[in-house]
């Protein structure tokens, strides 16, 4: 293969009837690191809105077993991705999702919020690090893959359109994001992880911890009450993944897709798992209903 015959490839597919190719070939072939970094960012994103970081501080899920609850959210998501949203196990992914949704009191806002970080966060960070620009066709089939997941979620009042989604993701923001304690030691568990990923285990802690807030842009780091690294550190930091960029251009070509289960990263299941029985399964709802999206915003 060329370098760029899969740009090609997707130039050929219909975005409006071809999203979940364009997408897998995107996220497992022409950019699955790229994809993957960019993804776990805007998860980390979702965190600042405190309604949602406090929520997920409540449940312990990402402070007792952030390295679980990191493993299943990124396997579900995969079994869709892999197999389609008509398989039995793209169905099976999403219908443990939203059963796991079921369980807490979410707002519609803060559900289609989560669904636009998947949208756009992915764009922006390529537009940044990746080794070439995404082409039109690329990002609208993206863009409609997301939508199609949120639909299947019950998500109301889904964006038209990647600019819709940019728009609302950045009002949404500039809105909700807040300083919130839960939310930071979520935030703070999330990193610690980081830090033990390969290869980001060889480095020291606050080395990795320094690079990733050097990615953040300055309201997120001020939701999260973070120092922010100087100015020198953070242009070294984006100049590297840059860098990165730049070299895997001349890389050979990867032939075979790469899902999120090939990732070192992903460590809780060595013997395999059982999509059914991945996720949480709480006995009653763990944390109350009626008191969090207003209440929390009331107080911050």
């Amino acid at each position: 293969m060329k370098r760029f015959a899969l740009r090609t490839k997707t130039g050929e597919l219909d975005p409006e009837r071809d999203f979940v190719e364009i997408n897998r070939l995107l996220a497992t072939v022409e950019f699955p690191w790229d994809i993957n970094q960019a993804l776990s960012f805007a998860l980390f994103r979702t965190y600042a809105v405190p309604s949602v970081g406090q929520l997920l501080f409540d449940t312990g899920e990402f402070t007792e077993r952030v390295q679980k609850r990191y493993d299943d959210t990124t396997l579900l998501l995969d079994a869709v991705l892999e197999h389609g949203f008509d398989s039995d196990q793209g169905r099976n992914g999403i219908r443990r999702v939203n059963q796991m949704h079921g369980n807490y009191d979410i707002s519609n806002d803060d559900m289609r919020y989560v669904l636009a970080t998947f949208v756009v966060t992915p764009v922006r960070w390529i537009e940044q690090y990746g080794w070439r620009q995404l082409t039109h066709n690329e990002v609208v089939g993206a863009t409609n893959y997301y939508r199609q997941l949120g639909t299947l979620m019950g998500i109301k009042g889904i964006p038209a359109n990647y600019t819709e989604f940019a728009r609302f993701l950045d009002e949404y923001e500039a809105t909700h994001f807040a300083y919130n304690a839960g939310a930071r030691k979520v935030a703070d568990s999330t990193l610690d992880l980081m830090t033990t990923f390969p290869p980001n285990d060889k480095a020291p802690k606050w080395l990795i911890n320094i690079f990733a807030r050097s990615l953040m842009d300055d309201p997120l780091l001020n939701a999260f009450g973070y120092r922010h690294p100087a100015r020198p550190v953070r242009a070294l930091s984006r100049g590297a993944l840059k860098a990165r960029g730049r070299l895997v251009r001349f890389f050979p070509v990867r032939k075979q897709p790469k899902y999120a289960r090939d990732l070192p990263n992903i460590r809780t299941y060595p013997g395999g798992y059982d999509l059914l029985k991945l996720g949480t399964f709480p006995r009653g709802c763990p944390v109350a209903h009626g008191d969090s999206a207003d209440k929390l915003e009331s107080t911050t």
